[in-house]
């Protein structure tokens, strides 16, 4: 795909950062949308943004992990739109504590969201895109798809996952000549607001001496990539047909450091959160 003008895209996380940036490029570029998110709010938000652009904008209030919802959406926007050429498959939220302090029920929680919310949007969305003949598949995954975090397993567990169903995509679709092609997308620090609305398990606190907000505080410190540049970065990956797009230097960094100590950079990992903790503690101390 050479070019989104007079294209249809499907975006979930919509209401905000990368969706929002996402939806912002493709209208410049001459999309037709329909945009999806659960908050209501923050997708009336980027609608009114979209309004500038002569392109056509439905919108959607959706929980991607409601797998009915998702295909009715798809649907709709067939019937509203005429067709469908693109899903970007991102939205998702955060959860940090240890693997013994977490409930099953966070998991659960953060799977549904994060893994079957991308699986249901790539199940219901293909066969449009392959009567659309010309259709892609664009996955978010994370940098914490690419190398494991103290203390962030279940986000870990939702990313790897999704890249390897995105991978494993994208070989299904070459074998059966499908005029559909898939992209997984590894996102490094993207200044958004996911470390503000992440749960966060009060082991977290515990390890580390800093309270939920404080944490998030910490975490932003390394969002160094913004949306825009994401959904940039994004598209051209598109445009080139990528099998995997990495996004910021922290992202290439982390798969630079995975290839040459695949074993070693958990040490590593673990060593910085340490550090950390220890300046997170005496802080609290002090305080």
């Amino acid at each position: 795909m050479k070019s989104f003008s007079n294209k249809v895209a499907a975006v979930t996380g919509a209401g905000s950062g990368i969706g929002r940036a996402l939806a912002l490029n493709l209208a410049q570029q001459g999309c037709h949308l329909a945009i999806a998110d659960v908050n209501a709010k923050g997708l009336e938000e980027t609608r009114d943004l979209l309004a500038q652009y002569p392109v056509k904008v439905t919108t959607e209030i959706l929980d991607v992990s409601d797998r009915a919802g998702v295909y009715a959406w798809a649907d709709k926007i067939v019937a509203d739109h005429g067709q469908v050429n693109l899903i970007f498959n991102n939205a998702g939220v955060a959860l940090s504590g240890t693997v013994e302090s977490l409930s099953l029920e966070d998991y659960q929680w953060i799977m549904d969201i994060n893994f079957n919310g991308v699986l249901y949007g790539a199940k219901a969305f293909l066969p449009h895109l392959q009567r659309s003949g010309d259709g892609h598949i664009i996955n978010i995954s994370s940098i914490f798809g690419l190398a494991s975090q103290p203390l962030m397993s279940g986000y870990n567990a939702s990313k790897f996952a999704v890249r390897g169903l995105t991978e494993s995509l994208r070989q299904d679709l070459e074998i059966s000549g499908s005029c559909v092609s898939a992209t997984c997308v590894h996102p490094g620090g993207i200044k958004t607001n996911i470390a503000r609305t992440a749960r966060t398990d009060a082991s977290v606190t515990a390890i580390t001496g800093n309270s939920q907000s404080e944490a998030a505080a910490e975490f932003e410190k390394l969002f160094i990539t913004t949306p825009d540049k994401a959904a940039k970065v994004i598209l051209t990956g598109v445009r080139k047909n990528s099998r995997r797009v990495l996004i910021g230097p922290d992202a290439k960094f982390f798969d630079l450091l995975v290839r040459m100590l695949p074993s070693t950079y958990q040490w590593i990992f673990t060593k910085a959160v340490q550090l950390q903790a220890k300046k997170g503690q005496r802080r609290a101390k002090n305080a």
